[in-house]
């Protein structure tokens, strides 16, 4: 994947604030770029626990799309709704929910998307990257339950029940459903019956599904932001590559955009850009710090000099499941990766002595903001 990286002026997506404004109207900015037709909006509102934001040309592959901005809105809310109701674990009336509790459900595209392709990555990375963690991320608190500091014996336990090689690799449905139960190909327990967090590549899966949405449409302009997860694809309202900052990766620094790493920008190819960091989800007991990012394999949280890492994809849903993947890896795994890969692009921002250092795959120009 060739991406074209410029130097460019400061223009992130800005996620300050949740105020009323955002539920008063859309809002539309006639927007003189490539050609004196183009009509960018941009359209935010709240979804999945944060806010989205998605800029794009009503300008259309084939001139100026026909549904009104009220309309495209509204499209939006109901794809992020969809998977709201599909994959939130918080949702308990979600398909997701009801599954992790034993009940019988009827998996929607959602639900069968999300699953093969966590399936395929933890496959890909030799079980780092695993939604069947839930329990783990739950004992430890970060995950839907509000669970801290388990001992070794709890960790232990709650490892017996993990691991997505104890499941189907394709979800088994059997009178027009499927329950958790059904998937287990081994250690079939009642006890240890699976449940699984999306919550590693959902967002990114999110920003895919509103991107296909807008292409239904004929937009081919846009970049969709929710909750951080980017997908972007053709060029801004200036009519250059979208410019994208990423946030220093420092505990206290909570507010998207405040206070930058770096800037780049992604384009006009179609792409993912995910960052995944240990600097927000976090809690400190006895003077140590005990991160969000679980290691699978060891059922701890991770403990290494890597801080945040940015994985730029040929989707969001990729980046995102990669990005977490780097993340549990560290820093050295996390470069030969990306290097392994020349269908990606990663930033990498690591600690080294007690320096903060920023590495970037070599196609990816970033500009440092200090």
């Amino acid at each position: 994947m060739k991406f074209f990286l410029h130097k460019f002026a400061k223009t992130y997506i800005d996620m300050k604030t949740k105020t009323k404004a955002i539920f008063l109207s859309v809002l539309c900015m006639a927007v003189f770029a490539c050609s004196p037709q183009d009509r960018y909006i941009a359209i935010t509102g709240y979804a999945q626990g944060g806010t989205y934001s998605v800029k794009l040309n009503l300008r259309g592959q084939d001139g100026i799309i026909a549904a009104r901005p009220e309309a495209v809105k509204a499209g939006i809310d109901s794809v992020l709704e969809a998977v709201n109701n599909s994959v939130s674990g918080y949702n308990k009336g979600s398909v997701l929910s009801r599954f992790n509790a034993g009940e019988l459900v009827t998996p929607d595209r959602i639900f069968k998307d999300l699953y093969a392709a966590s399936y395929k990555y933890y496959i890909e990375t030799d079980g780092s990257f695993d939604v069947s963690s839930a329990p783990l991320f739950d004992i430890w608190g970060f995950g839907f339950t509000s669970g801290s500091m388990p001992d070794s014996a709890e960790v232990m336990s709650t490892l017996s029940r993990t691991g997505m090689d104890r499941l189907a690799d394709t979800l088994v449905t059997d009178a027009g459903g499927c329950t958790s139960a059904s998937m287990i190909l081994k250690d079939r327990s009642a006890e240890l019956l699976p449940e699984l967090n999306f919550n590693a590549i959902a967002q990114g899966y999110s920003c895919d599904l509103v991107a296909e949405y807008l292409h239904s449409l004929g937009v081919n302009q846009m970049l969709v932001d929710v909750g951080g997860e980017i997908y972007c694809e053709g060029l801004n309202p200036s009519g250059k590559p979208w410019s994208i900052g990423l946030d220093r990766p420092v505990d206290g620094n909570s507010v998207p955009g405040q206070d930058l790493q770096c800037i780049f920008s992604a384009g006009p190819e179609p792409c993912g850009v995910v960052t995944s960091g240990n600097y927000r989800k976090f809690y400190v007991r006895d003077g140590k710090k005990y991160a969000h990012t679980i290691d699978p394999k060891t059922g701890y949280p991770v403990s290494h000099s890597l801080l945040c890492a940015t994985v730029i994809a040929a989707t969001a849903a990729e980046a995102d499941a990669l990005a977490t993947y780097c993340m549990v890896i560290g820093f050295e795994k996390a470069r030969d990766f990306i290097m392994s890969r020349p269908d990606l692009e990663g930033c990498l921002v690591y600690d080294e002595d007690g320096q903060m250092k920023t590495w970037t795959s070599p196609d990816l120009q970033i500009s440092l903001t200090q």
